[in-house]
């Protein structure tokens, strides 16, 4: 018997779900395995559930005073068509908060808001990272630095292409 638990899934509270499922699921591309209505859940882990359904589900009658929001939690996809990604979103006039950027460590990204603005990332994988950086001529030992991965991830990782 497991005594520890193991992670599973994230659910984000949203107000309107069919705007929100129209967005992962069409604007997105994200697979939905199974649509409950007032839950979605989509392969990979992430389910978007009705804010005042689940609320309610919850915190019964304490419901009123819960307060939901903000920008202290943030969904994380990676792609290989970073770029091609963000053209799209932005033609969708999908609300962005910042550009494609290096972080210092090597991987690129930006980030959006869903339609109840949660803050959304796209970024790079790791792998991609290592790849681009050694073809950009950066050594194992510059690659392992740059990226803070260590050096069984890069070679693993070059071992793929």
């Amino acid at each position: 018997m497991k005594i520890n638990p193991v992670y599973h899934s994230c659910v984000i509270l949203v107000k309107d779900i069919e705007k929100s499922k129209h967005f992962y699921k069409n604007v997105l591309g994200q697979k939905i395995i199974n649509d409950f209505g007032r839950n979605v859940v989509f392969e990979g882990g992430l389910s978007i559930w009705q804010r005042d359904y689940a609320l309610n589900l919850i915190f019964q009658e304490k419901t009123a005073e819960i307060a939901v929001g903000g920008n202290n939690f943030e969904i994380y996809f990676e792609i290989e068509g970073l770029d091609d990604l963000y053209d799209r979103l932005v033609n969708e006039k999908v609300e962005v908060i910042h550009s494609i950027m290096e972080h210092s460590w090597g991987q690129r990204g930006f980030r959006v808001r869903d339609p109840d603005g949660h803050i959304v990332e796209f970024s790079e994988s790791m792998e991609s990272v290592v790849r681009r950086l050694n073809m950009h001529g950066l050594s194992l030992e510059e690659v392992a630095k740059k990226s803070m991965m260590p050096m069984e991830f890069i070679e693993m990782a070059l071992k793929k292409q």
